[in-house]
């Protein structure tokens, strides 16, 4: 049902939750003790002590977040087909990053790197490299960051929460002020292992709603027939910009987004947090066979676009965010109380990724920037008091994009992050495979990717922003509309690779690399056994 003002039902369901993950997020602070909480491993990894079902848990709530839950199907409601594109895209990423995940892990185990910046750093001997590896991180993160609290605000407007738009901006944002506050607070406190047991919360809901919602919508909508013919009708009608089935001339984009997209998943510094927080390169593995799972739960979502659709949502209204199109089919379809359920399902849903990724852009910021530059000497209490600070930062700052910004801008800016982040695989997986790239090649290409990307996505306008309106350009040579990302990956490669054949011939010096090959198989270390004898402790001096 719909409801004018505040949906108190919904509202207080929505808080219960709320509350409930704020409790949990400072009580994981007391969840598998640290030996050292004063080491950056223990704050910003968890102290690399996840197993299997955190780690999955984890990384569900790190990938598949509120702004996943909103966008998706808000893309299928308004372009139809393509919106789809996120379902393949998450199934070629993971047999992909089967192959150099576990390696990256061993790697940083044996030389206790803690952000892709730390390996880069180690393999090329390169701080320049190392730099524009953390830079462009935290960049490709901090719009992504602003998101999840887009995906919270959704939510809360269709509440009727924060008063109307009449309202004074600081009434109108209070909730948002508050929910960014305890996300704060317990980050501070609890560090990586906050968003690790909230996600157990957040992914459990997410089903549960997902799988009521393709169950009961199509029942009270006619079945999901009506649901498609009422698609087909509205992508059909003159004037539509989209089509429920991809056509030849959208294929390119299509096909080069999917794969440019999976490429780029794992690059980004939360997604490779969540990897290092596992406890053994078994466990690792394990989830990349396990993960897919959550892309069948995706393409159920992106069918919440066709059932909003289907339901009239947005209907004659002038001007309708398709952003709220889920949050309001939900209101719409649901009983109150189960509304309230499904709003903390996304609420909770941008907490825990929002967590994550300030948590890997402190990490970036700390080892890569701070002690290497400003620092040398700091040790690892230094580290984590610095990654503390440095994590409430990256939040003020998504907070005040969202506050201060137009939304359609935070969104071109998450699309931008996307073709960024794309330029530092040659780096990174590259590395993990070969030390023949040159450092200054590899600076080289990653900086002809990200001129070009930003040139061709500047120039990219919609009707409702002038620059930065999409992702997609025209591919030179091929002359087909594709991945402005994609395209800007094989400019970085090429001229990665001309550039190392030009300075191998040169005989221009290479820096040391830190690593063996062994480092990049290596196994967690043997745990202790606890039925060993304990040696006669050595006497200690009286302090």
């Amino acid at each position: 049902m719909s409801h004018s003002g505040v949906n108190w039902t919904a509202l207080t369901v929505f808080l219960l939750f709320f509350v409930l993950v704020t409790v949990m997020g400072f009580l994981a602070s007391r969840w598998r003790k640290a030996d050292n909480a004063l080491h950056l491993d223990e704050w910003g990894l968890g102290g690399r002590s996840f197993g299997t079902w955190v780690t999955w848990f984890l990384l569900g709530g790190d990938l598949y977040t509120a702004y996943t839950f909103v966008a998706v199907p808000a893309l299928v409601y308004g372009a139809g087909a393509a919106g789809f594109f996120a379902v393949p895209y998450t199934i070629i990423a993971y047999p992909l990053v089967f192959l150099f995940l576990p390696r990256l892990w061993s790697v940083s185990r044996v030389h206790g790197y803690v952000t892709p910046a730390d390996f880069v750093r180690g393999r090329y001997g390169s701080k320049p490299l190392s730099l524009v590896v953390a830079l462009t991180g935290i960049l490709a993160t901090m719009p992504y960051i602003a998101l999840q609290l887009v995906g919270i605000q959704a939510v809360l407007d269709v509440l009727g929460v924060g008063g109307g738009a009449d309202s004074n901006w600081f009434v109108k944002d209070l909730p948002l002020f508050l929910a960014f506050a305890v996300l704060a607070a317990y980050t501070y406190s609890s560090g990586l292992r906050a968003p690790a047991l909230i996600a157990f919360v957040k992914d459990t809901l997410v089903y549960l709603v997902i799988i009521v919602a393709v169950i009961y919508i199509p029942m009270r909508l006619g079945g999901y027939g009506a649901i498609f013919d009422s698609a087909a009708q509205k992508f059909s009608a003159p004037g539509s910009k989209g089509a429920l089935i991809t056509g030849p001339k959208a294929q390119w984009g299509y096909a080069t987004l999917a794969f440019g997209s999976a490429l780029a998943l794992f690059m980004y510094p939360h997604s490779v947090t969540g990897v290092l927080a596992s406890k053994s390169r078994n466990t690792v593995r394990r989830n990349m066979a396990i993960m897919p799972a959550y892309s069948l739960m995706l393409g159920l979502l992106a069918l919440l676009g066709f059932m909003a659709i289907a339901a009239g949502v947005g209907t004659g209204v002038k001007g309708f965010n398709p952003q709220l199109s889920v949050p309001q089919l939900f209101e719409n379809m649901f009983p109150d109380w189960f509304t309230g359920v499904a709003f903390a399902a996304i609420g909770i849903g941008a907490l825990v990724p929002a967590a994550i990724m300030s948590i890997a852009a402190a990490n970036l910021f700390t080892r890569n920037i701070y002690k290497e530059y400003l620092k040398p000497t700091a040790t690892p209490a230094d580290e984590t008091k610095v990654a503390k600070l440095a994590s409430l930062l990256v939040k003020v700052g998504a907070l005040a994009f969202v506050l201060l910004m137009d939304k359609q801008f935070a969104i071109n800016l998450q699309l931008l992050g996307g073709i960024w982040i794309l330029q530092t695989f040659v780096s990174i997986v590259g590395g993990l495979f070969t030390r023949w790239f040159h450092r200054w090649a590899l600076l080289a290409g990653w900086a002809a990717g990200m001129v070009y990307g930003t040139w061709k996505a500047y120039g990219i306008a919609t009707p409702a922003t002038k620059h930065f309106g999409g992702s997609s350009a025209e591919i030179p040579g091929i002359g087909e509309i594709g991945y402005i990302g994609l395209t800007a990956f094989v400019l970085n490669i090429l001229v990665t690779v001309v550039l190392t054949l030009v300075l191998r011939a040169g005989k221009v010096a290479d820096s040391a690399d830190e690593t063996s090959p062994s480092d990049y198989t290596a196994e967690a270390p043997p745990q202790p056994k606890v039925t060993d004898a304990p040696e006669a402790p050595e006497p200690v001096a009286a302090h």
